[in-house]
């Protein structure tokens, strides 16, 4: 298909050549030869009578004008494709789709498992991708490459929708062994222990509280980190280390394994989990019903 003289099809291939900055991986995603995305590439560069993509050393960088058009192409892109998926209805029992989101282990264990079983009752052909968080989660957000990202409400992205899930507070975990706290501790033996702490990612994002005691000024002495929240209770059995954890999640480890809970000896802020989606997916029939899904669960674990 044409407009204006430019054949649409080319906007696929500049979509991934400005993200990937690469010839080579580019034909790769598009299962295309070499030799014919630089082709395509060399239409482009004549239509926009601009270069696009120089070669630096090793590297393709974007000009200036293709840098202007990276986002206007995807939300082209994305329009196109959320027109195309959605359908003026949606039968969960006879749907087939993939489900694509990013989620932490935490809220996987506390919401999602409930989420899961209940979708494959009612919809079975309905696939779930579930990816864990990285440093690269909102940038995919904005991309439309994930259908939905459940994190909490400070680090949603600025651009899209988003809803409430649920509401969580911490609190302090500890081996029941652990003969250095009793039943509650001061803020200051808190900032004299040593601590189990949570760091995502290749850049090691602070987990949220973390975020929140920095914030302040205060540096607790993590003596071990560990990329994920699930890993934090095996951790702690049979040491004197300590654990901030989502309250919710920490209920669920005391029945499984030798641990106890204490309060926070400071007033944490609650966490707000949320479930953010892209706004050209606003009105996809089936990731509205998914989002209502999550609702529904998340209102019976409340209860």
């Amino acid at each position: 298909m044409r407009f204006q003289k430019l054949d649409l099809n080319l906007l696929v291939v500049l979509d991934v050549l400005l993200e990937e900055r690469s010839v080579s991986r580019a034909a790769n995603r598009l299962n295309l030869s070499q030799s014919a995305v630089s082709g395509n590439l060399a239409r482009l560069r004549e239509f926009f009578d601009d270069d696009l993509l120089s070669q630096i050393g090793r590297s393709m960088v974007p000009t200036p004008l293709a840098e202007s058009m990276a986002q206007p192409v995807r939300d082209i892109l994305m329009q196109i494709q959320s027109t195309i998926e959605a359908k003026p209805s949606f039968d969960p029992a006879s749907a087939t789709r993939t489900i694509r989101l990013h989620a932490s282990d935490y809220v996987t264990e506390v919401l999602l498992a409930a989420v899961i079983a209940k979708a494959r009752a009612v919809a079975p052909g309905i696939r779930v991708e579930i990816d864990f968080m990285d440093d690269m989660v909102l940038d995919r957000l904005g991309r439309g490459q994930v259908d939905f990202l459940l994190t909490p409400d400070n680090f949603t992205h600025p651009d899209h929708p988003k809803e409430k899930l649920f509401n969580d507070s911490h609190v302090i975990v500890v081996w029941e062994g652990n003969r250095q706290v009793g039943e509650a501790i001061s803020f200051e033996q808190y900032m004299a222990m040593g601590h189990i702490q949570v760091q995502f990612g290749m850049k090691r994002s602070p987990s949220f509280d973390q975020w929140f005691l920095e914030r302040f000024g205060y540096a607790r002495r993590a003596e071990v980190c560990v990329p994920d929240f699930t890993t934090v209770p095996a951790m702690l059995v049979g040491t004197d280390l300590l654990a901030t954890m989502h309250a919710r999640l920490a209920r669920l480890y005391v029945q499984r394994l030798p641990l106890r809970i204490l309060p926070m000896p400071i007033d944490f802020p609650v966490l707000t989990e949320m479930v953010q989606w892209h706004r050209h997916f606003q009105r996809d029939p089936a990731l509205v019903w998914f989002r209502h899904l999550l609702q529904e669960c998340a209102a019976e674990q409340d209860l």
